[in-house]
């Protein structure tokens, strides 16, 4: 993503990485020293306070160094390996980061800082539903800890958890209701909770803080295209002022051409996502929309393309995967089909589609028995919605790639 902030990080909040101090540290206590030594090596403590320097000054080949010297030395040391999932956070090696948090964790299982590292990993990974339970056990710990509360808040969101948002999000209202990235998640959940209260008192707050700027005429939009196409008109309007406003911001383009594919208009959705692709290049979900349109109009080896330079931006985009198994699919292609297929059932199990497009590919294959497995356990997922949420789920959902992007 470029330098520019997204311009829904949240105003006022910042997603820090807890470090822990050196006094937190368990460092073992250093050997004894000879009196007529010229030069005594340096001990476990200064050796940490060299990576929590290194650190600071974003060295972070110098500080991992110096972290390692650490752990060698003083294996029970919880700070020293918090700091080097720390390390591996900043250069976004997830996996790593939480291999490290978790030894962390294991070694001071009280401390609420190395479980919000854990839930924050996650959370930057997409991965919103395995962040809620560290996220949740650090306000257990912590009530009154802003950053968790609202980090919980948003990943009950985004997994449509939205009864659960609201009760983890309303509590902000005194020091967040002057910010508009709050009130759009809190209103969106209350609406799709049933809280029309909350919902309108949340709208009205937005409207009487927003005034006529671009972002809030954005803002505005997003929440018409989240209400359905009966609001449709609403939030082109709102796009369209937006645009009149600042026609480079952030996201705009990329919400517009969400509004034209699905209004059918490809041609007007192309160009869009295409000039947000100019303006954010390091988005992956204008490529993943991109794939989506292309493989609409049959543009199998466009749509393939965009797909993969959405997995290259982001590998848990299990909607790209999804695409390129139903490309593949179309072509004939089975061993390549079943493979991106069996990555999006990975990442989303729980997706009908996922599992019904995998059986599909297992039935060419002529694996017959697998195939039925997979046709049944569609089944099931399609039986245990209500009817309201298969609707709702069947709609193209809004994605948001404002609130899900790292801040910078």
């Amino acid at each position: 993503m470029t330098a520019r902030r997204s311009i829904l990080c949240a105003r006022g909040f910042v997603f820090a990485l807890l470090l822990l101090q050196s006094g937190n540290a368990r460092a073992a206590e250093p050997p004894g020293q000879q009196a007529e030594a010229p030069r005594s090596a340096p001990s476990v403590q200064e050796i940490f306070r060299h990576g929590e320097s290194a650190l600071k000054d974003g060295h972070l080949d110098k500080a991992e160094a110096a972290f390692r010297r650490v752990v060698a030395l003083d294996p029970y040391s919880a700070g020293a390996y918090t700091n080097l999932g720390v390390i591996a956070m900043r250069r976004q090696q997830w996996e790593q980061a939480l291999r490290w948090l978790h030894k962390a964790e294991k070694l001071a299982p009280g401390e609420p800082g190395i479980r919000l590292n854990i839930g924050l990993a996650h959370y930057r990974r997409g991965e919103y539903a395995s962040a809620i339970p560290p996220f949740e056990s650090v306000l257990r710990d912590q009530p009154d800890s802003l950053q968790a509360r609202y980090l919980l808040g948003l990943c009950n969101f985004f997994v449509e958890r939205y009864a659960d948002a609201v009760k983890v999000l309303e509590p902000l209202w005194p020091q967040q209701s002057n910010d508009l990235n709050y009130l759009y998640v809190l209103g969106n959940a209350a609406h799709f909770s049933g809280r029309n209260d909350l919902d309108e008192r949340a709208l009205t707050q937005l409207v009487s803080i927003g005034k006529d700027t671009a972002e809030f005429h954005l803002l505005m939009a997003k929440a018409h295209l989240n209400h359905g196409d009966e609001e449709a008109t609403s939030a082109l309007n709102e796009l369209q002022r937006a645009e009149s406003i600042n026609p480079n911001l952030p996201f705009l383009h990329f919400n517009l051409g969400f509004y034209y594919l699905r209004a059918g208009d490809n041609e007007r959705a192309e160009a869009e996502f295409l000039k947000d692709v100019a303006l954010e290049p390091d988005v992956p979900e204008n490529y993943e929309q991109l794939g989506v349109l292309y493989s609409r109009i049959g543009k199998n080896q466009e749509a393939e393309h965009y797909y993969r330079e959405a997995l290259k931006r982001d590998p848990k985009l299990g909607g790209s995967q999804f695409g390129l198994a139903q490309i593949y699919l179309r072509e004939g292609k089975y061993p390549p089909a079943l493979a991106a297929a069996d990555a999006a059932v990975k990442l989303a199990p729980n997706s009908q589609q996922a599992h019904f497009v995998r059986s599909q590919i297992l039935l060419r294959m002529e694996r017959r028995e697998e195939a039925q497995a997979e046709i049944a356990i569609a089944k099931r997922q399609a039986d245990a919605k209500l009817d309201q949420e298969r609707k709702k789920r069947q709609r193209d959902s809004l994605p948001n790639p404002e609130l899900t992007r790292r801040p910078q």
